[in-house]
């Protein structure tokens, strides 16, 4: 079933209901996968957050030492792929990109200096951000687009 807006888009497209039905259940399939993998990978990173609090802290993202994982798995404390997809989360986090300057410690699974964040590293790091602000204010530009689009046409609708 269409909603009153879906509808009134399909008719101002000229478009059947079964192509929008068939479009929505597409675009709608993605953002559920999206939200459920997320919660997965919240879940698994709490579970490192339990196990090892001094070095997986929300409040004090610090840079990890190269090679963190291998030491989690030997450890056993967690699942190898519970460390995968937290790990994975962690350090595509927009902090953690943030916490990677140059000089600044990394640290080991015990909170304990393991090395130094190289000028290359940081300057990925920079880099990786600027992209994701990029694609953020893109993605807010096409949501903004979108809406005016679906005003307009609410508005074309409700003259008949």
């Amino acid at each position: 079933m269409l909603t009153r807006l879906e509808q009134q888009r399909a008719q101002a497209e000229n478009v059947s209901q079964s192509e929008v039905i068939k479009v929505n259940d597409v675009v709608n399939k993605a953002p559920k996968a999206k939200s459920k993998n997320r919660a997965a990978n919240m879940a698994a990173l709490q579970q490192l957050m339990e196990a090892y609090p001094k070095t997986f802290d929300r409040k004090n993202v610090r840079p990890l030492k190269i090679g963190i994982q291998e030491d989690l798995v030997a450890d056993e404390k967690v699942a190898k792929n519970k460390i995968k997809r937290a790990l994975a989360s962690y350090v595509r986090s927009l902090n953690y990109y943030r916490s990677l300057r140059e000089g600044v410690e990394r640290i080991d699974i015990n909170g304990e200096p393991a090395g130094l964040v190289t000028k290359e590293e940081s300057d990925h790091a920079k880099d990786k951000l600027k992209e994701i602000n990029k694609a953020r204010q893109e993605k807010r530009k096409e949501q903004e687009r979108e809406e005016r689009l679906s005003q307009k046409l609410e508005m074309l609708v409700s003259r008949k």
